[in-house]
């Protein structure tokens, strides 16, 4: 059944009356913060839409005040889920934090599972309510907007042609001895071939390295060496697949677990087959500008982007878009589905800012992959006074031009802590959902951040 919150006293009243002088000044702003009944609010719904009559019947389930509050302390910490747990069931702070005071703490196994209820409809609107918390508090008035984007990489190793033939082959084969574990002898043997993949593999990889060293005849018998090898790692993967197609093709009048397999099965299988047709176009046609080239197949929707950064020229994720106020609140974040130009990213950045705080913002800015005559017109007809869009060096500009794009350099350094405080750097969620709540919860833990250090309402504060 689901519940706001415990119903008993605090651990700090029971145990240790003086407990309060333990908490630091930053988490208790963020403490009360988060007692705001919008936030509880939203992730009691979500609770609720799990199963239909939870709200009414049920054993008693982890409180919605609970998980809002362990989720958030995990991504303010940069924790692990067995971290989180571990850290809040050995702090009497955190215990009273997370409002779990003397009852039991909800395991990392409950935690992930509750953790997956939260999408983008639910923490866009907690991002939306930070942002009127901040406005009440006159920490942010929406005079100024600075955008910017990122890349938040999937957590995949390095993608390879060899590396993902043998991924696929092992996730195949795993599937399908689970299966033979299940159904027993309604299923043939399983044939394991994933010591053939892994030798040739790693044979290949020894290849490749050691591509620029000797004579042009010895380069010559590595090249035709490496594409005899990829040749028999191709056989060896599409007669994977064909065990697996045959697999399922058992299993479709099951409506059980084994069913579950069996549709995992199929959609791996799909992925493979697209790995064999890329390698099939690079390795044997020379093909190597292959469209929509599969990187993962555990991550699928991961891109190949490339920013001109000399320390990474190449990375593996997806773009995010992230837009800020004064006083280095981010007011809204936007994981692309697809790679779009940055330019394309600037109008839904003026139309969001002037929902949110209702109008326009008297100063807009951002880098030079934003720039264009179409945005700057588009902003000054949307009433911004001043944009600051810069294109190109050597021209002459106002002293407010200048200042604004000092200003602006502040993305950078939001952005390096986004990556190293609250682990934006890479997603440690799956899939395209896991990615939206990863980039969510970092966001709104650095929103949180900045709250807890402005300290309570009321004080006179000079907007930034």
């Amino acid at each position: 059944m689901v519940r706001r919150a415990h119903a008993q006293r605090s651990v700090f009243e029971v145990l240790l009356p003086d407990g309060d002088k333990l908490w630091d000044d930053e988490l208790r702003t963020i403490d009360e913060i988060l007692d705001d009944d919008e936030l509880v609010e939203l992730v009691v719904a979500v609770l609720r839409r799990r199963h239909p009559l939870s709200s009414r019947r049920g054993r008693l389930g982890t409180p919605a005040t609970v998980v809002l509050r362990m989720l958030l302390l995990k991504h303010l910490r940069d924790w692990s889920f067995d971290e989180c747990e571990r850290e809040v069931r050995g702090s009497l702070v955190y215990r009273a934090f997370c409002r779990v005071d003397c009852e039991r703490v909800p395991d990392a196994k409950t935690l992930i599972r509750l953790a997956q209820l939260l999408g983008p409809e639910t923490l866009k609107p907690m991002l939306e309510r930070l942002v009127q918390v901040a406005r009440q508090r006159r920490v942010t008035r929406g005079a100024r907007l600075r955008v910017d984007t990122t890349v938040v990489e999937t957590n995949i190793h390095y993608p390879t042609d060899s590396s993902l033939l043998a991924d696929g082959v092992r996730v195949l084969t795993r599937t399908m001895r689970r299966v033979a574990e299940r159904v027993g002898s309604g299923t043939r043997h399983v044939r394991d071939r994933r010591r053939s993949v892994r030798r040739r593999v790693f044979e290949i990889d020894q290849l490749t390295r050691a591509a620029g060293r000797g004579s042009a005849a010895t380069h010559a018998r590595r090249t035709s060496r490496v594409t005899v090898l990829y040749r028999e790692v191709m056989a060896i993967t599409r007669a994977v697949v064909r065990d697996a197609e045959r697999v399922r093709q058992r299993l479709t009048s099951r409506q059980d677990v084994v069913a579950t397999l069996g549709r995992r099965l199929e959609d791996t299988a799909a992925l493979v087959r697209r790995v064999l047709a890329q390698t099939r176009a690079r390795v044997l046609h020379g093909d190597t500008h292959y469209p929509d080239k599969l990187l993962s197949i555990f991550e699928p929707q991961t891109e190949v982007i490339r920013k001109g950064k000399a320390a990474k020229p190449t990375e593996f994720g997806k773009v995010v878009k992230l837009q800020e106020a004064e006083h280095q609140l981010i007011t809204d974040y936007t994981v692309c589905p697809t790679r779009v130009p940055d330019g394309e990213l600037w109008v839904p950045a003026l139309d969001w800012h002037t929902q949110l705080f209702g109008r326009a913002p008297q100063l807009a800015v951002a880098d030079s992959s934003f720039s264009s005559r179409a945005n700057a017109v588009a902003a000054q007809a949307r009433g911004v006074r001043r944009v600051a869009l810069p294109q190109g060096r050597g021209q002459s500009r106002p002293r407010w031009f200048r200042r604004a794009l000092r200003w602006r350099t502040g993305c950078e350094g939001q952005i390096s802590v986004l990556k190293h405080r609250h682990g934006l750097a890479r997603s440690r969620y799956r899939g395209m959902d896991g990615m939206h709540r990863w980039v969510g919860l970092g966001v709104i833990a650095h929103d949180l951040i900045v709250l807890g250090r402005a300290g309570p309402p009321g004080r006179h504060r000079r907007y930034a």
